[in-house]
C-alpha cells in the first residue's frame, strides 16, 4: 500500500501521484458506490481513498479495500468524547490521559474503517470498532488492519480489508511534518 501526504487540492494531488505511480496518461473514470465511496470500475484491481482537513491532504493506494482519514486537532464541544468512544475505549482513552490528540487518534481510526467498508457514517461512532494505538503503532481488528500517524496539531489512520497486512510505505509528506 502506498501513501501520500500533501498540501493542496487532495483530488488534484491524488490524481498527479496515481498517473506517476500506475503509469498511466490520465486517470480512469471515477465512480461511486451507492454511499460515496470513489472507485475505478474500470480497474476494480486499484483501490484508492483520500482525506483531507485544513492544509493537509491524506490518499492511499493499494490491492485491496483501504480508507485513510487526515484531521486536524482542534478543541471541539465537550462530551464528545462520550458520544463517539465505546465503554471499553473510553476506559482506554481515560487511563491514556485523554485529550484532543489521543480523541482525533481513535477518531481517524473509525473514519479509515468506515471508508475502507464504504459504509459511510451511518451508525452511532461509539459502535465502530477499532484497535486503541497511539501515532506510530500498527494493529487489527475484525479482519482489518490499522495504522495511526501522528505530528503537532494533527492526526492521520489507515485501515486496510484482508488477511495479511499491507506494508505502509509513505511516499510523501509535507516538509514540517514527520509521519511516524
Amino acid at each position: 500500500m502506498k501513501l501520500w501526504m500533501g498540501e493542496g487540492d487532495a483530488w488534484a494531488l491524488m490524481t498527479q501521484s496515481l498517473l506517476q505511480e500506475q503509469g498511466w496518461e490520465r486517470l480512469p473514470e471515477v465512480a461511486r458506490t451507492r454511499r460515496g465511496k470513489p472507485y475505478f470500475p474500470d480497474c476494480p484491481h486499484v483501490h484508492f481513498n483520500l482525506s483531507h482537513s485544513g492544509h493537509l491532504a491524506l490518499w492511499g493506494v493499494g490491492p485491496v479495500p483501504l480508507g485513510v482519514d487526515v484531521e486536524v486537532v482542534r478543541p471541539r464541544r465537550e462530551g464528545l468524547a462520550s458520544y463517539i468512544l465505546s465503554d471499553e475505549e473510553w476506559a482506554w482513552f481515560a487511563g491514556q490521559g485523554g485529550g484532543w490528540g489521543l480523541l482525533y487518534t481513535l477518531w481517524t481510526l473509525k473514519e479509515a474503517r468506515i471508508k475502507c467498508t464504504g459504509q459511510g457514517l451511518d451508525q452511532t461512532p461509539r459502535t465502530i470498532r477499532v484497535p486503541l494505538l497511539r501515532p506510530g503503532q500498527e494493529g487489527e481488528r475484525d479482519g482489518f488492519h490499522f495504522r495511526s500517524y501522528g505530528g503537532k496539531g494533527w492526526r492521520g489512520a489507515v485501515c486496510s480489508a484482508g488477511e495479511e497486512p499491507l506494508p505502509w510505505e509513505i511516499l510523501g509528506m509535507i516538509p514540517s511534518v514527520s509521519i511516524s
